[in-house]
């Protein structure tokens, strides 16, 4: 019979530490308790191939490696390893998260491993949460634990998740919109569709290309997107300039977008948004439901920062809609004090 490995919880404090993830379709944040937030950087890994057998390495990562999206050199690949909160290229987001971890880490004089905390969409698939943790172990990490993003991100936003109370939390990521009820610790309710500010940034290129016949780079409509963008059509008209290339002569052209185009553009994906809570509201426990309807729904997540989000949903809910605090570090925050509260899947990867 084989004997037990010891465990030494003050060699664990002094060559191990724990960092939580959110490892997200647009961004990717570390949060340490001693730390708080220590990383924030755009979900892109850049690779420069070598001369050789196909042999490649990490050129950037982060914001530098998001400036070479669309603009990369011929032997420079920019690579987004996420899509809708999970795991698209496997091997690009190894090497994205074992470089962030570096980044992020304190340079003591051993080298310490971590316990990774990482949150999960409510939609993932068992392969795709495999992946998550298969990449965080080949990354360095000793233990994995995953936590749904939408728990993480109601104890993020100050929620009462413990009490026998009902609270709903709406999470929208870069590739996924994550609704949670949450009551006594855990999700009486929890969708996810994937739809987010990627489907909205996609929808302004599809829109300015159809009304104006010039087509914009993502980059560009996100920019537009967060400097006009409005989730309402009655608001005083705003305009602001993009350039993109033209579909007719393939020349550079700018056009002025306004913020009612905005609006029209990104209908679609937001009325899946939409759908999705009326689902939750639909489905959970009708106590639960009757506890919402009194505290209100909370917007976490990127998606939330969109103008006049909270007063939209309002007028098609019927309910109060608000803003968390710093929706953008909702979960990472509330998934490490999640960690230290208990609150982890049980199936964690060790």
């Amino acid at each position: 019979m084989a004997r037990p490995t010891p465990h030494y919880p003050i060699f664990d404090r002094l060559f191990r530490h724990s960092v939580t993830v959110d490892l997200g379709t647009a961004n990717t944040l570390i949060y340490t308790d001693n730390g708080g937030i220590v990383l924030n950087e755009p979900s892109v890994v850049a690779f420069q191939k070598e001369s050789g057998a196909g042999q490649k390495r990490v050129a950037a990562v982060g914001t530098e490696a998001r400036q070479l999206l669309g603009r990369a050199p011929g032997n420079v690949e920019a690579v987004r390893p996420m899509r809708h909160g999970v795991i698209a290229n496997f091997s690009a987001a190894e090497q994205m998260i074992r470089q962030f971890v570096d980044m992020a880490r304190p340079r003591p004089l051993f080298s310490r491993r971590a316990a990774f905390t990482l949150c999960v969409p409510a939609g993932a698939t068992q392969v795709e949460r495999r992946a998550i943790k298969e990449a965080a172990v080949a990354a360095g990490a000793w233990k994995v634990s995953l936590i749904g993003e939408s728990l993480a991100s109601a104890v993020g936003a100050g929620l009462p998740v413990s009490e026998a109370v009902g609270s709903m939390v709406v999470d929208i990521g870069g590739g996924t919109t994550e609704v949670g009820v949450i009551s006594l610790g855990g999700l009486a309710y929890s969708g996810s569709v994937r739809v987010g500010g990627d489907s909205f940034d996609m929808a302004i290129v599809s829109y300015v290309r159809s009304l104006y016949g010039v087509l914009l780079g993502e980059q560009t409509a996100e920019h537009v997107k967060k400097g006009i963008g409005s989730a309402v059509r009655d608001v005083p008209l705003e305009h602001m300039n993009a350039t993109g290339r033209s579909v007719d002569d393939g020349l550079p052209r700018t056009v002025q977008v306004s913020n009612h185009d905005i609006a029209d553009a990104i209908e679609g994906p937001l009325r899946q948004v939409i759908g999705a809570v009326k689902r939750a509201l639909e489905t959970a426990p009708a106590e639960l439901v009757t506890d919402i309807a009194h505290s209100g729904i909370v917007l976490t997540g990127g998606g939330a920062l969109l103008g006049n989000l909270a007063r939209r949903l309002t007028n098609d809910l019927g309910l109060e809609v608000r803003v968390a605090d710093e929706p953008l570090t909702c979960a990472v925050r509330g998934a490490g004090a999640a960690a230290a509260a208990g609150l982890l899947d049980d199936n964690a990867y060790e």
